[in-house]
């Protein structure tokens, strides 16, 4: 967890203050995402909790009852605080929601082993869209911004590495990360709405019966073919993500033949 890690220079943020007065015009969360509090040595009652703790029982929370759940006095219940004692680990729930994204994205996923830069930029996508099938609400964090705390900037710097090592530029690997980034957050929270949808689905007979001859009557010929040979779907499966997986890496290929041609 990052609030457990050892800063630079190898000293313990729990035990040691390595605060200074630019530390006020930080984001919120990034000091303890690096394992720094400006809380460490305050006098008073010893802690019954730890950061590392809170952060824990908000993905709980996360997991469980989604999103919407993640407020300060929720999460305050579920390790036995009341909605005032919270703040004494994390200073706003902005705070909270930066340590829960470090937490739940986790170790960026190895690359060493991919054969070119094309398979390493397909196992980071798919690595994103995995992780966000374990914490389904990943994609509901607000994203504020470039990264800045270890884990997401682990994440950055692997794909980065092997889009530089392909022969982009910086800002050119940067707007495809950005871009790969975005198809991985789009795609899964489809698949997790898809997957927790209530609705009929659309290849249900009911649903298909009633549509086709609307379909034919109101012109949508196209789609009502599709649905007469069972083709039109709303799952979002593998061969979907393939689909536009592909797509996505070829257009990034055609600029990297462009830039290899240029030099």
């Amino acid at each position: 967890m990052p609030t457990k890690s050892t800063p630079p220079g190898g000293r313990d943020a729990e035990t040691t203050p390595m605060t200074t007065s630019d530390d006020e015009q930080l984001p919120p969360g990034l000091a303890l995402a690096w394992g720094l509090s400006a809380k460490s040595g305050r006098l008073g009652r010893k802690p019954s909790q730890s950061v590392e703790g809170i952060v824990e029982a908000a993905v709980a929370l996360a997991d469980a009852e989604g999103f919407a759940a993640l407020s300060m006095p929720n999460v305050a219940r579920r390790v036995g605080l009341t909605a005032n004692a919270v703040y004494r680990y994390v200073s706003s729930r902005d705070e909270l929601l930066v340590l829960l994204a470090e937490a739940a994205w986790g170790p960026a996923p190895d690359l060493a082993g991919t054969d070119g830069w094309r398979a390493a930029a397909a196992a980071w996508t798919r690595a994103m869209i995995e992780r966000c099938d374990v914490h389904p609400w990943l994609p509901d964090l607000p994203i504020r911004g470039a990264p800045v705390t270890p884990n997401l900037l682990r994440w950055t710097e692997v794909l980065l590495e092997a889009l530089t090592g392909a022969g982009l530029g910086s800002a050119e690997s940067l707007g495809c990360a950005l871009l790969l980034d975005g198809y991985a957050r789009r795609i899964a929270a489809a698949r997790r709405d898809v997957r927790e949808s209530t609705a009929a689905p659309v290849r249900s007979a009911a649903v298909a019966r009633f549509l086709r001859p609307l379909l034919q009557e109101h012109g949508y010929p196209l789609l009502a073919a599709m649905m007469t040979r069972d083709e039109y779907d709303d799952a979002v499966d593998e061969d979907d993500v393939d689909f536009g997986l592909t797509r996505v890496l070829d257009g990034i290929e055609v600029l990297i033949a462009r830039r290899t041609r240029a030099y």
